[in-house]
């Protein structure tokens, strides 16, 4: 395990792991270290919080974090865990595809915690190889709030049945509850809010450069706007999955029935529109 006072910068994590990449040779039977990265006594920046709270579209004000808060926590040590000589997969391409987070309770935004990060394992799929990452926020030793998130990295395979990517659009779409107008501004003022900079975010000619026509939307923001627009209960379970990128500047429709939720491209005549992200929200039994 390895301590942390307090949660690092991403800048040095992006560039280590960008100058690494070339030499990585993924594949899903490879060694890598069983690190567990931990900040002790986590206290929450109140100022970047409400920032995130806006740029998001969640309520600010209230004492309580955001269901999918901690992920931006820990997004930097899941980082460090990647960008590291001895994590297998590149960073430069890595594609962030799903999210699933449990949350047991209300998590006071003025708490103190500890933050722990680890990569659980990796697993081929039809696409490459993949890699599932555990963030955990704990209070008085006992977890609160958890996620895994898988990243997948593109490579050739020997054809070996795996983890199936971007399945077929749901036929039956769901109803279309509003329609959001997307500025191309929208990853910088996330980045600013959450310190995930990546260049693929930011502008349209740093876009360019790892293959995009344009500037495309953080994943974790897609699912942060749609969970806003939905709602969440204190305790609950919340599964994302990361379909196509989101092009900025851009018009969508954020779809729902039930617990079931949608981000989908707008609809052209006799088209329900890309699915972008899909998900669901399923309650819990608080503190269980």
């Amino acid at each position: 395990m390895t301590t942390l006072a307090a949660i690092p910068s991403l800048v040095p994590s992006f560039v280590r792991g960008a100058l690494l990449s070339p030499f990585k040779r993924p594949r899903p039977d490879a060694e890598f270290a069983r690190e567990r990265v931990v900040v002790p006594r986590l206290r929450i920046d109140l100022a970047r919080l409400s920032a995130y709270e806006r740029v998001c579209g969640f309520a600010t004000g209230d004492d309580s974090l955001p269901v999918t808060y901690p992920h931006v926590l820990g997004f930097p040590l899941a980082m460090r865990l990647m960008s590291a000589r001895g994590f297998p997969l590149p960073l430069l391409g890595l594609v962030h595809t799903s999210i699933e987070i449990s949350r047991y309770g209300t998590l006071a935004a003025t708490g103190v915690y500890e933050l722990g990060v680890h990569v659980e394992e990796l697993a081929p799929h039809r696409r490459g190889t993949e890699a599932t990452v555990v963030t955990e926020l704990r209070r008085g030793g006992e977890v609160v709030w958890e996620s895994h998130s898988t990243y997948l990295a593109r490579h050739r395979t020997t054809g070996v049945a795996g983890k199936a990517a971007d399945g077929p659009s749901d036929p039956c779409p769901l109803p279309v509850l509003d329609e959001w107008r997307l500025a191309g501004d929208v990853g910088r003022r996330y980045a600013a809010a959450s310190g995930d900079r990546n260049p693929i975010h930011l502008y349209t000619f740093t876009a360019r450069l790892f293959g995009f026509p344009r500037a495309i939307a953080h994943g974790m923001w897609t699912a942060a706007r749609c969970l806003a627009a939905h709602g969440t209960p204190p305790a609950v379970r919340v599964r994302a999955e990361f379909r196509a990128p989101v092009l900025l500047p851009s018009a969508v429709v954020f779809a729902s029935d039930g617990g079931r939720f949608e981000l989908r491209g707008r609809p052209r005549e006799g088209e329900a529109g890309r699915v972008h992200v899909s998900g669901r929200v399923d309650p819990l039994v608080e503190g269980g």
